[in-house]
């Protein structure tokens, strides 16, 4: 148990029978009344903000949670295969954990966030960029430029469709955004 003035940003605690990590917090000390805390919880089980107010001095429970480093093996219909980076165990995650599960390419690295009490993972998160190659998109037209307005249809190598400029072609290698599922720019050899 500890009290709200423990907070600090990323700690994680059980609130209303959920995990939610703090991602903000003000401590306020108004002249009549008592002190409170003005928070902003993230919940890990569906990534929803909320804002909550606690009085000062409120006891809470703290959660432990791990941050740790996996690869990429395969997808197959039991959900998708992956490896521990340092004990090489292998887990299967569903797909309603991962972040942006189409964006997913053998042998990519990412972080998986594990209830450490429980050992139930919570949620599996993707490099903010990944780097991938361009399988199809209709050719640009001579003439085009590099400007940000105008955007076609680009399937990727993991099957994942987005948006990219028209100057991008068949076989560029592009950087996506795995946040939004965006283009972020094309990638040189």
């Amino acid at each position: 148990m500890a009290s709200t003035s423990d907070f600090k940003n990323g700690l994680c605690i059980e609130f209303n029978g959920n995990l939610f990590t703090i991602v903000q917090f003000q401590h306020v000390k108004p002249g009549k009344g008592a002190a409170f805390v003005r928070t902003k919880l993230k919940n890990l089980k569906t990534g929803k903000v909320i804002d909550n107010t606690f009085n000062a001095g409120v006891k809470v429970n703290i959660q432990r949670i791990e941050r740790r480093p996996y690869q990429f093996l395969y997808k197959d219909d039991m959900g998708y295969h992956f490896m521990h980076n340092e004990t090489f165990e292998q887990v299967a995650f569903q797909k309603d954990l991962i972040n942006t599960p189409d964006l997913l390419k053998e042998g990519q690295n990412v972080e998986a966030v594990w209830h450490a009490d429980t050992e139930t993972p919570l949620y599996c998160e993707l490099p903010p960029f990944v780097v991938l190659e361009v399988t199809y998109t209709e050719p640009g037209l001579k003439g085009d430029t590099s400007s940000s307005t105008s955007l076609k249809p680009a399937t990727l190598e993991t099957n994942a469709e987005i948006m990219v400029p028209l100057f991008i072609n068949t076989g560029d290698k592009i950087k996506v955004d795995t946040r939004d599922n965006s283009y972020g720019e094309r990638v040189k050899e």
